[in-house]
């Protein structure tokens, strides 16, 4: 198969799509050649038979820049692909979707955002197949949707030595919809408590969510004071692996529904999700998941002695192995051909 991915950025060391350098790199092990299309380009490492192409993003915005280049280079290397995967960004199938079409490409769509409008239900009739990891996202009403695995690398994402125990780690934006406040009054409440722990937030806000940071690491000072918590920056996708390895409880608040994939990528490195997703309710018992508030789960697990809660995250971690490796998901994605 020649096939051609349109993506938002292809730069291994962006801390939000860092990620995605591993799947253009496990689609080339199964592709002939891959052509990937990206609004900015930035530090990779890729196989020989991938090429990249970037509309510019990394020197200055413009849409009108944009859009002229995504058509050319789709016009100019029509003959090198006969089928497109667009991550993410409906607006690839929105611009490319009738001219791939009348080519005879195939067409497959990346998309799991909870929100879509009118242009979303156009760029999904225009794609052969549809893409998504949940029933909550708004795509999966339609008929050519498949719900497929998140795609973790577990290579990269693997257990190293044992962690220190009651280690306990929050990764994330520090976004109001991550509710690191939340979590920093359940440390508080277990500190209050006299349970024993250390923890570490790492994360950056996104623009716009700046004052919200600021409240969070307020509202956690005593804590830092202490020695009981510690705020660390954002780190790149081939970072997180030691930084999951570091700690033996990982705590997520994101709701069922949206899959978060911090929540397997911990999983995969040995660090036991404490999480309010239902998605690891097979393999991480009730006393673990978050209800109301995370204090319960925390106290529940950081009282597990280290055997246990080692059994448990080896459950987890060939769960993911199962459910959503990487290897699994380009095999089903390629496979729809």
């Amino acid at each position: 198969m020649k096939l051609l991915i349109c993506t938002q950025a292809v730069d291994r060391n962006d801390p939000v799509l860092g990620f995605f350098h591993h799947w253009i790199e496990e689609f080339a092990t199964h592709c002939e050649s891959v052509t990937v299309i990206c609004l900015r380009e930035g530090e990779h490492m890729l196989p020989a038979n991938v090429k990249v192409l970037s509309l510019g993003k990394e020197s200055g915005k413009s849409y009108a820049k944009y859009v002229s280049r995504f058509l050319k280079y789709i016009w100019k290397e029509r003959s090198v692909y006969d089928s497109v995967f667009v991550h993410m960004n409906q607006e690839y199938v929105l611009m490319g979707g009738i001219l791939w079409r009348v080519w005879g490409k195939q067409v497959w769509m990346w998309r799991n955002h909870k929100m879509g409008n009118w242009l979303t239900r156009i760029a999904v009739f225009l794609s052969h197949r549809v893409f998504c990891t949940s029933r909550a996202s708004f795509t999966s009403q339609f008929q050519n949707v498949e719900v497929m695995p998140v795609g973790i690398d577990t290579e990269l994402f693997s257990p190293g030595a044992v962690p220190q125990s009651r280690t306990i780690l929050f990764f994330g934006r520090l976004d109001p919809v991550k509710k690191v406040r939340e979590f920093v009054s359940a440390l508080l409440t277990l500190h209050a408590d006299m349970v024993d722990f250390t923890a570490t937030i790492c994360g950056e806000p996104t623009a716009g969510n700046e004052e919200y940071a600021v409240l969070v690491q307020n509202q956690g000072k005593a804590l830092v004071d202490q020695g009981k918590l510690k705020f660390l920056p954002g780190v790149t996708n081939r970072e997180a692996p030691e930084l999951y390895r570091a700690h033996s409880l990982y705590v997520n608040l994101t709701p069922s529904g949206s899959f978060d994939k911090t929540i397997l990528e911990a999983g995969a490195s040995g660090c036991l999700p404490i999480v309010v997703n239902d998605a690891l309710s097979e393999v991480v018992p009730a006393s673990l998941q978050i209800q109301e508030s995370p204090v319960g789960a925390l106290v529940s697990a950081l009282i597990l002695p280290e055997a246990e809660r080692a059994i448990l995250a080896q459950n987890v971690r060939l769960f993911v192995e199962k459910e959503h490796s990487l290897k699994l998901l380009v095999n089903r994605i390629l496979d729809t051909s």
